[in-house]
């Protein structure tokens, strides 16, 4: 299982980006997908998750109605459209997938999944 983020870059308050992740080596779209972030000296947060078998997306209440969590399951990657970013947005962005069935998009962006590509650093000046 291997996981690549990318998009990352410096932005200013305000404007957007958008992360991807490409998955290689199996097939995303029965996976549990996630993004998550840290930034210096805070713990890791879960951002936005969803299931495998989909159902409702959650999103932390900082990104909520701002970013969005999609997957193009043809291309094998999942995206995260940021916008209106904030200067507290700055942090190191992480993708994640697990395998396990039956729990939901929180469950994930709480308590973590099993399969982490590398970060993508976003930072965002005000």
């Amino acid at each position: 299982v291997q996981l690549q983020a990318s998009g990352g870059g410096l932005v200013q308050a305000g404007g957007s980006l958008r992360l991807a992740c490409a998955a290689s080596r199996f097939t995303l779209d029965s996976y549990a997908i996630g993004w998550f972030r840290q930034a210096p000296g805070k713990e890791r947060e879960g951002v936005s998750c969803i299931s495998g078998s989909g159902g409702v997306t959650y999103y932390a209440d900082s990104v909520n109605g701002r970013f969005n969590l999609s997957r193009d399951n043809a291309k094998n990657t999942v995206y995260l459209q940021m916008n209106n970013l904030k200067p507290e947005d700055t942090a190191v962005y992480y993708c994640a997938a697990d395998s396990r069935s039956g729990y939901t998009g929180s469950y994930f962006c709480l308590g973590g999944m099993d399969y982490w590509g590398k970060g993508t650093q976003v930072t965002v000046s005000s």
